[in-house]
């Protein structure tokens, strides 16, 4: 089994903190349907401004809002403003799924709306090896 990415919000910026909730990050759910992310997904979250990283689980918030939230503990990790990647992951038996997955990547402008939406790809070489090619679908 390998652990690989199954969806990434990309240079997504937080909105708020809630220090008072139970816990989680709460994300736009349009983003999320876009990516490919669940509601109570365990998630990565990457904090590109100090380098904290964490794991957490996601809720949705309100549909169009571009929201990114961390509440409960998680909300000491980041700051309004900073700049975070979200990435899911799943388990896949073994190199030869690879070219069965194409993960959706999310990349985002100063104000969450999306920039881009890439997808990732493996594919066999000739030689047996693999290659790895991004793809622009939006």
């Amino acid at each position: 089994m390998i652990k690989i990415i199954r969806a990434k919000l990309h240079g997504i910026r937080i909105t708020g903190s809630d220090f008072d909730y139970h816990g989680s990050i709460t994300l736009d759910p349009l983003h999320c349907a876009l990516a490919g992310i669940y509601p109570l997904e365990f998630v990565q979250v990457w904090n590109k401004n100090n380098g904290v990283r964490i794991e957490t689980y996601v809720i949705f918030g309100e549909a169009g809002s571009g929201c990114c939230i961390l509440n409960g503990a998680a909300a000491r990790a980041c700051q309004k403003g900073d700049e975070i990647i979200i990435c899911a992951s799943e388990y896949i038996a073994g190199p030869r799924e690879l070219p069965e997955k194409t993960p959706k990547v999310l990349t985002f402008n100063a104000d969450n709306s999306v920039r881009e939406v890439l997808e990732y790809s493996v594919s066999s070489t000739p030689d047996g090896g693999l290659a790895f090619a991004v793809r622009e679908i939006r």
